[in-house]
């Protein structure tokens, strides 16, 4: 995009030069030509006239009396009827420019000039012809390299802020380009990452919900058709473990839907060495703690491993962390470890994040992560939008203490067919 913008104002810019410089260097070359001629011209008529005065007189011609209007280097020639032509000056090459005027009573005046000198002055003309047009072109090329640049940028950060909506960071951004369609599609960008940001928490809201509701009908089935079996009636306790091995299957059924929806959300997640993600992190927020004299300290251990998406991974601790920078005070730490808590999933990766302020409300900590819920007059959108991120990857979001204020990710640990390209050991057993 930049190069096509780039061209399209140096080839407009270069048109433009060379529609007004050649007809600029032709009237130059032409100018000097009719400068010069015009001052032979000029003299030559002054000559005539002195002249004629010396015949209508009746005197002899006396050419001295004319020798100061004939240019340096020029050839005068005078022809009267009848004589023999007189010249004044030295004899000229080929290559003159020459004016020629009549004498009144009689005869003519021709007047000539080399014209290296007016070729010179026409070579110089067309010279700074020449210089204005390149430093035409050269401002163009500086203006259109800037006018670029100035487009490419905004672009280039609305394809990246789209790339970054696709990989699931709903966060919102306010950057504006002072360019009316670009605004206007930055704004869309928002827009469409708050709608994907509900569309998200419903998702979640709703399969937790149904999840819950499902497994709870089903395990009171479950309870019921137990208790049918060990009546004394052989036919109902067959009928009954029919139906309890039914709901088992069932339950198989619902598992292996729920791990489906999972996988789904989690489009894009894939095993992350956190020691390097978190540490890049860390070091993009320790600049603004720092300026208001805090610090961050970081621990993970070397070779611990999380299934999740960089980039939601990313936005989504970013987040946390400037809530930390904004709100809370002292010393932020980010921790990673390997969790004690075990998700639908398997294994967990805790991620926390910690700092040393007055901590959430108690009134405030059941709404925190509802959109619009803030203690300190934020728009209340970060917390929502970083559960959303979290659980787009298949992990979970929670306040696990309102003080001091530490939020815990949990962020399911990769299976030996996420990672690829490793050779896992097969799992032994008893021979």
């Amino acid at each position: 995009m930049r190069r096509r913008i780039l061209l399209a104002i140096l080839l407009a810019v270069a048109i433009t030069a060379c529609a007004l410089g050649i007809p600029l260097g032709y009237t130059a070359f032409q100018v000097v030509e009719s400068l010069t001629r015009e001052d032979l011209a000029a003299r030559a008529q002054q000559i005539a006239a002195t002249l004629d005065d010396e015949i209508a007189a009746g005197r002899p011609l006396d050419l001295s009396r004319v020798e100061l209007a004939v240019p340096t280097g020029g050839r005068l020639v005078v022809s009267l009827p009848g004589t023999q032509d007189r010249g004044l000056g030295p004899e000229l090459g080929a290559d003159t420019v020459s004016e020629e005027v009549p004498i009144v009573h009689q005869g003519r005046v021709r007047l000539s000039v080399d014209a290296e000198p007016m070729r010179n002055r026409q070579a110089q003309v067309a010279a700074l012809v020449a210089l204005v047009v390149v430093g035409t072109v050269g401002i163009g090329t500086l203006v259109a390299m800037i006018t670029a640049r100035r487009l490419a940028q905004p672009l280039r950060h609305v394809s990246d802020r789209a790339s970054r909506l696709g990989a699931g960071d709903f966060r919102l951004d306010r950057t504006r380009y002072d360019v009316a369609e670009l605004d206007m599609v930055a704004e869309a960008l928002d827009n469409s990452a708050t709608a994907l940001a509900q569309l998200v928490q419903r998702e979640r809201e709703l399969v937790g919900d149904v999840s819950h509701q499902l497994r709870s009908r089903l395990t009171a089935l479950q309870l019921r058709l137990e208790a049918l079996t060990s009546m004394g009636d052989d036919e109902v306790s067959a009928e009954a473990r029919e139906a309890l091995e039914q709901a088992e299957r069932l339950a198989d059924v619902l598992d292996d839907m729920l791990a489906a929806t999972r996988e789904a959300r989690a489009t894009g997640a894939h095993p992350v060495d956190l020691a390097g993600e978190l540490d890049a992190i860390a070091d993009e927020w320790r600049a603004p703690l720092r300026a208001q004299g805090r610090s961050l300290k970081l621990k993970v251990p070397q070779g611990l491993l999380a299934r999740a998406s960089p980039a939601r991974l990313r936005e989504a601790v970013g987040v946390l962390l400037d809530n930390a920078v904004r709100h809370g005070g002292g010393t932020v730490t980010l921790t990673a470890r390997a969790g004690d808590v075990a998700m639908p999933g398997g294994e967990t990766v805790v991620i926390e994040v910690s700092d040393s302020g007055a901590g959430v409300p108690d009134e405030l900590a059941p709404h925190i992560f509802e959109r619009g819920v803030s203690g300190s007059g934020s728009t209340g959108l970060g917390l929502a939008l970083a559960r959303a991120l979290v659980d787009s990857d298949g992990g979970r979001l929670e306040l696990s203490t309102a003080r001091p204020p530490t939020f815990t990710v949990f962020l399911p640990v990769p299976r030996a067919a996420d990672v690829r390209g490793v050779r896992w050991p097969a799992e032994r057993g008893p021979r």
